[in-house]
C-alpha cells in the first residue's frame, strides 16, 4: 500500500508541474527590429492565445525608434505560438524573397527566458498597385481627405493606410495590395455620400483592375471626374437623363388623360395604360438608381427596374388581343404568361429583404450569386422579349390579312409598325450590351464606358415605346375587329372557346356561282358601292343578297384577289376615268381619290402604284404624253 501510495503521489505531483508550467501566468517582453511593409504603419503581433486576430489594439507593439519596436506581454502561457503583421494578414512577416514562414514559437521550458528578441527580415511578398490621380474635380474642397475602398478591404472607410497622398507634382497617389485576379475600387471623401460619380452626377459602375492586363510595374492612372454630393450646376443630368424623364412624365400625362379623350376603345385602354405604368416605373427606377444619393436610401431601385422584363411583354400583349380581335375575356390560361415574372420575383426576393448595408455591400463586391442571377434574368429577360415581339409581329400580320378580306380602307395603325421596329432595335442593343458585358467579366476587355451608354440607349428606346403607342392611341378610333386566332403558345384555341358568334359557312352550289358572279359585275358597274370609302364585305353581301361566305369566295376564287384590293382595283379604275374628264379638270388628284372612295392620300398612292405600277403623277404624265 505505502509503495502505491508514493507513485500516485509522483504522478499527481508531475501533472500538478506540468500544468503549472502550461497554464502558468507570466509576462514576455518582446523586442524586434523591422522596416515596416508599409511606411509608418503600426506592427502587431498575432497568437494563437488570441485566436491570431491579426490587429488587436492590444498586442501592438510600441516604436521605439527608427526599426525597434517593443511590447510587454502580460498573463501569458509559458508556450505559445505567433507572427508579426501589419495589422491584416495581408500584411504577415515572410522572407527577404516573399515567401512565407513557419508559425514562430515560444516555449519558457526551453528557452529559460522571458525575453522574445527578433528581426524581420522580410514580409510575405502580396502583388501591390500605385494608383496615381491626375486630377480631381474642381468643386473638390481644398482640404478634403481622398481615399480608396474597394474588395480589397472589404470595403471599409476610415483606413488610414488607403488615404491618398498629394505628391509635390499635384498628383494624387495610394499603394493597394492585393492578390485577388479582378480589384473593384472607388475613391471617396470619408463616405457613401461623397463617393465619386460621373460628371454628370450619375454614379459610376466600380473602377475594375485585371491583374492580367496591368503593366508597367502596376501602375494605375486615373481621373476622378465628379462627387455625388457636389454636384455642379451645369452637369446634374445627362442628355440621356432628360430623354428619359420626359419619357416618364410623358407616360404620367398619359395614364391621367387617355381615359378621359379615348372612348371608343375603353377595354384595350385599360391594358394600355398598365403597360404605359409598368414602363413608366421601370425608366423612373432606372435613372433613380444612377444616382447614389437614392441608392443610399433605397437601394432596391437598383434591381427594381429588371421585373419589367417578363411583365411589359405579357400585358402589351393582352392589349393588342383587346385591340384588334372580339376578344371580351382573356385566355383561360393567361397566367401562363406571367409564370416567368413570378419566378424571377420569388428569386429575387431574398435580395429584396436583405438589410441595406448587406445588398450594398453584396452589390459593391460583384457577389457572384448576386452576379449569376442579375446576368441569368437579363439573357432569359432578352429571349423572352423576343418571344413577345415575334409575337406581336404576327399578331398584326393576322389582323392585315383578316381586314383586308373584309374591309376596302386602310386602317391607321402603322404606329404599331413603328413600336415593332422600336422594340427591335431595343432587342438589337440590348443583346449587344449583354455581350460587352460578357467581353468584360469573362474575357477581362475594359470597356465599362461603352457598356454605361449601351444600357442608357437601350432603356431610351425602351422608353419610346411609350411614346408611339400613347401619342397615336388617343387618336385612334374603334378598329376592325377581326376573329381571334390561337397565336400565342401560352393560348387556348381562341376560335372555338371565345368567338361564340362566328357561325360556320353554309355550302354554296357551286353551278350558280357563274350567275352570282355577273350579278356582282352589274351592281358594281351600276351603283358603285366601292365609292362608299367604309363599304365592307358583309355590307356588300347584304346589298347583293349573298350570304358572306359566297361573296368571299367569289373575289377570292374567281379574282383571285381579297376584298381591299377588288374594290380598290374599281376606285383606280374609276379615278382613271375621272381625271381624263374634262369636266374634272379643276379637281386635284386627292380630291379625286376621295370621290372614288379613297379615305387617305396614302392609302391612295398605295393602291395606284400597285394596280397600275406608275404613281398617279406618272399616269398623267404618260396620258398627256402618249408614245407616238
Amino acid at each position: 500500500m505505502t509503495k502505491r501510495k508514493t507513485l500516485w503521489t509522483l504522478i499527481l505531483l508531475t501533472i500538478f508541474m506540468g500544468g503549472h508550467n502550461v497554464f502558468a501566468q507570466i509576462q514576455i517582453k518582446v523586442k524586434i527590429k523591422a522596416t515596416p511593409l508599409q511606411k509608418d504603419q503600426p506592427i502587431f503581433i498575432a497568437l494563437d492565445y488570441n485566436n491570431w486576430e491579426p490587429g488587436d489594439i492590444k498586442y501592438k507593439l510600441n516604436k521605439d525608434n527608427d526599426s525597434t519596436y517593443k511590447i510587454t506581454l502580460t498573463n501569458t502561457p509559458s508556450v505559445f505560438e505567433y507572427k508579426f503583421t501589419q495589422g491584416s494578414w495581408l500584411f504577415v512577416e515572410g522572407t527577404p524573397e516573399g515567401e512565407s514562414l513557419p508559425n514562430r514559437t515560444f516555449n519558457l521550458n526551453t528557452q529559460n527566458t522571458k525575453q522574445i528578441e527578433a528581426n524581420i527580415l522580410g514580409w510575405e511578398k502580396i502583388i501591390s498597385y500605385d494608383i496615381f490621380v491626375k486630377s480631381l474635380p474642381e468643386n473638390t474642397p481644398k482640404d478634403a481627405k481622398i481615399s480608396i475602398t474597394g474588395n480589397f478591404n472589404n470595403w471599409e472607410l476610415g483606413d488610414p493606410i488607403y488615404d491618398l497622398k498629394k505628391s509635390p507634382s499635384g498628383t494624387y497617389h495610394v499603394k493597394i495590395y492585393s492578390d485577388l485576379e479582378r480589384i473593384e475600387y472607388k475613391f471617396t471623401r470619408g463616405s457613401w455620400e461623397s463617393v465619386e460619380s460621373r460628371e454628370s452626377g450619375k454614379a459610376r459602375p466600380n473602377r475594375v483592375i485585371f491583374r492580367e492586363t496591368v503593366k508597367d510595374n502596376n501602375e494605375i492612372n486615373v481621373n476622378i471626374d465628379g462627387w455625388e454630393d457636389l454636384l455642379g450646376s451645369l452637369h446634374v443630368y445627362s442628355l440621356f437623363d432628360f430623354l428619359l424623364l420626359f419619357s416618364v412624365f410623358q407616360g404620367i400625362l398619359l395614364i391621367i388623360v387617355l381615359p378621359t379623350l379615348q372612348s371608343t376603345n375603353k377595354d384595350a385602354n385599360r391594358w394600355l395604360i398598365f403597360s404605359i405604368l409598368i414602363a413608366s416605373c421601370g425608366v423612373l427606377c432606372y435613372i433613380m438608381g444612377n444616382f447614389q444619393i437614392f441608392v443610399n436610401r433605397y437601394p432596391r431601385l437598383v434591381v427594381l427596374p429588371d421585373l419589367v422584363y417578363f411583365l411589359f411583354g405579357p400585358i402589351f400583349y393582352f392589349y393588342l388581343l383587346k385591340l384588334l380581335y372580339h376578344v371580351k375575356f382573356l385566355p383561360s390560361r393567361w397566367y401562363l404568361h406571367f409564370i416567368p415574372f413570378l419566378i424571377q420575383f420569388f428569386v429575387y426576393l431574398p435580395f429584396l429583404l436583405q438589410n441595406n448595408r448587406t445588398f450594398l455591400l453584396d452589390l459593391m463586391n460583384q457577389k457572384q450569386e448576386l452576379m449569376i442571377i442579375f446576368g441569368g434574368s437579363g439573357i432569359l429577360g432578352l429571349l423572352w422579349n423576343i418571344y413577345y415581339w415575334n409575337l406581336f409581329r404576327r399578331t398584326l400580320k393576322t389582323y392585315n390579312t383578316e381586314f383586308q378580306s373584309k374591309l376596302s380602307y386602310e386602317q391607321n395603325l402603322s404606329y404599331l409598325n413603328g413600336v415593332l421596329i422600336v422594340m427591335f432595335i431595343t432587342i438589337c442593343v440590348w443583346g449587344f450590351t449583354l455581350l460587352l458585358m460578357f467581353l468584360q467579366n469573362v474575357m477581362g476587355f475594359e470597356n465599362t464606358l461603352i457598356i454605361e451608354n449601351s444600357v442608357d440607349f437601350t432603356w431610351l428606346m425602351f422608353s419610346c415605346i411609350v411614346y408611339f403607342v400613347g401619342y397615336f392611341a388617343i387618336q385612334q378610333s374603334e378598329t376592325f375587329k377581326v376573329n381571334p386566332r390561337q397565336i400565342s403558345i401560352f393560348d387556348d384555341p381562341m376560335d372555338a372557346s371565345l368567338s361564340s358568334t362566328t357561325k360556320a359557312p353554309e355550302e354554296e352550289n357551286h353551278d350558280d356561282m357563274l350567275e352570282e358572279i355577273q350579278k356582282l359585275e352589274a351592281y358594281i358597274e351600276s351603283e358603285k358601292p366601292y365609292t362608299n370609302p367604309k363599304i365592307t364585305l358583309s355590307e356588300l353581301a347584304h346589298q347583293l343578297d349573298l350570304s358572306t361566305h359566297t361573296l368571299s369566295k367569289i373575289i377570292n376564287d374567281h379574282y383571285q384577289q381579297n376584298f381591299f384590293d377588288f374594290i380598290n382595283h374599281y376606285r383606280v379604275k374609276e379615278f382613271q376615268l375621272l381625271i381624263q374628264s374634262p369636266k374634272h379638270a379643276n379637281l386635284t388628284f386627292l380630291a379625286l381619290a376621295f370621290e372614288v372612295g379613297f379615305n387617305s392620300k396614302t392609302s391612295f398612292n398605295r393602291a395606284f402604284k400597285k394596280i397600275t405600277n406608275q404613281t398617279p403623277r406618272e399616269y398623267l404624265e404618260s396620258f398627256n404624253n402618249p408614245k407616238k
